[in-house]
């Protein structure tokens, strides 16, 4: 099943954008695949820059597989000051890829030139069709999820921090992506919070099918068993990845739940404990093999101290992604599963 798949070398479009804040896409695809993107193309004006070469729309034949829109606009919508620009890009038969609200194929013009020119135009927030139900049928190959204490935890970047690093070490080794920023970085991938519920763990499992005995699916987390608003989502693909491995991430700056301050956020032992009887549905053998700790609002001179208060608690290695790398964290994976 082809799951918003798109080729690189890839080409990233900032439009006329004026906030960095709204091109986290674009900085997130040149800092993890930075060797995948060709260059930048931008409108007169617009100061954001992602450090790649600049691109004219003539210059893109030949030199991109596809035009990545890597910015999200206030309210998730495609500027129709950016439509010409778009055509011109479908013109050339190049993909054109969006993970906006609004989809790339509400605007007839634009879709009936791509169509003319062998274009795609890919909006990532559409799952696939005909996704199945979830089976919990045992897969070949291995797998972790990251989980949360909470949303927004680091559950993307931790997911792709392990993935570079194992691949770094001779891993076979794939990043599974299951949210629109995620599915860019990773070239495919299910958007879950687009699946209709009863189909979440299905899409999980298609997301993530047989592979080699060695193999390792890293598969990007959403939400949190513990947040009354997310906890479908994190409760399904603890059911549909069918982890042999967790690693559970946490904000240390977070007391209560992201927007619901009446719920305070659970011990991390609490966390693991959770999470591990919810997978152990699908995998009774999952286990928990680290913590990974956002401590960015930390002073300096507490956060040892915070990390090594968590790895006494939780008994794994607790690292900071950002800062200790996630070494620690994959050599208790590879101690354990060895």
């Amino acid at each position: 099943m082809t799951i918003n798949a798109f080729e690189p070398p890839y080409a990233i479009f900032l439009g006329d954008e004026a906030d960095p804040g709204f091109a986290k896409t674009g900085y997130g695809l040149v800092e993890w695949r930075n060797e995948l993107c060709v260059g930048q193309i931008r409108f007169p004006g617009s100061p954001i820059d992602l450090g790649l070469p600049e691109l004219s729309l003539a210059d893109l034949k030949g030199k991109a597989n596809a035009l990545i829109i890597g910015v999200a606009a206030r309210g998730g919508d495609i500027s129709p000051d950016w439509l010409d620009a778009l055509k011109e890009v479908a013109r050339a038969g190049i993909d054109i890829v969006a993970g906006t609200h609004v989809r790339l194929s509400s605007f007839p013009e634009l879709v009936a030139v791509a169509k003319e020119n062998g274009s795609r135009l890919i909006d990532v927030r559409s799952p696939p069709p005909n996704i199945p139900i979830g089976t919990g049928k045992k897969r070949s190959g291995l797998r972790l999820l990251t989980v949360g204490t909470d949303c927004v935890s680091g559950k993307k970047y931790t997911a792709l921090a392990l993935e570079t690093a194992m691949r770094a070490r001779g891993v076979n080794v794939d990043f599974r992506a299951t949210g629109q920023t995620g599915i860019m970085i990773a070239g495919s991938g299910v958007p879950i919070d687009a699946v209709v519920c009863d189909f979440t763990a299905g899409a999980a499992e298609i997301l993530s099918p047989d592979n080699d005995a060695d193999h390792w699916d890293i598969i990007e987390g959403q939400g949190s068993l513990f947040h009354p608003s997310y906890a479908g989502v994190a409760l399904s693909l603890l059911h549909g990845s069918q982890p042999d491995a967790i690693v559970l991430c946490h904000d240390a700056s977070r007391h209560t739940i992201l927007g619901l301050p009446d719920f305070p956020l659970p011990a991390l032992e609490d966390a693991i404990v959770a999470n591990l009887e919810s997978g152990k549905l699908t995998n009774p053998a999952v286990k928990c093999i680290g913590v990974s700790v956002n401590t960015s609002k930390v002073a300096a001179a507490e956060r040892k101290e915070v990390l090594d208060a968590y790895s006494t608690e939780t008994g794994l290695p607790c690292v900071d992604p950002l800062i200790d790398g996630v070494d620690a964290i994959i050599e208790n994976l590879m101690e354990t599963f060895s």
